[in-house]
């Protein structure tokens, strides 16, 4: 894809893997984390026009699954800039052939890997560490009345999260099931 990123395909189409290539010496890296013209290619017209940072304390808290409705659907890339952390894209994409499934990453401060989640994937992860920082740029801004959520202990999605969960929000622990009437107007 270019000198500083690779990017992989996954079996959800949209979802992609950004390996990022460290440029370092006996001093330490350097490393791109973005480029809009080298991720040209699966950003097409899309703009960054917002970047948060979150830091999750304690190991086994699970935060997600969210997802923001059109028009202020977005893309995201997030990146574990300290610890690791189980990360999570499900496709509430409606008419797509892969409508709820899900895929993960481990992401971690060592691996240069980001997840790069299209319009149309909820989002959630489960920290494998203590005081885990998230990077996440998004393509459209924070808009409370388009955010949804799914239930991430749903059992119709069967998330495999790897470890008993420590911590979750009652926001988070309310978010519907897909069996439950209110997912449905939570489709994209």
């Amino acid at each position: 894809m270019s000198d500083r990123f690779d990017l992989i395909d996954t079996r959800l189409a949209g979802l992609y893997v950004i390996q990022r290539k460290p440029l370092g010496d006996h001093r330490g890296y350097l490393e791109r984390l973005f480029c809009q013209d080298e991720l040209q290619l699966i950003l097409a017209a899309r703009q960054i026009v917002q970047i948060n940072h979150t830091l999750t304390g304690k190991k086994g808290t699970v935060r997600g699954l969210h997802f923001q409705h059109p028009p202020h659907a977005e893309c995201k890339i997030i990146s574990c800039l300290k610890g690791e952390v189980y990360d999570v894209a499900v496709d509430v994409r409606q008419n797509s052939p892969t409508f709820l499934h899900w895929h993960h990453e481990i992401l971690n401060a060592t691996d240069h890997r980001s997840l790069l989640i299209p319009e149309g994937f909820a989002h959630g992860f489960q920290t494998l560490t203590d005081d885990c920082e998230m990077l996440y740029l998004h393509t459209k801004a924070y808009q409370a009345e388009a955010e949804k959520g799914l239930n991430a202990l749903d059992p119709d999605l069967a998330i495999d999260w790897p470890l008993s969960i420590t911590q979750q929000s009652v926001r988070d622990q309310q978010h519907p099931t897909v069996g439950q009437s209110q997912f449905q107007g939570l489709l994209l």
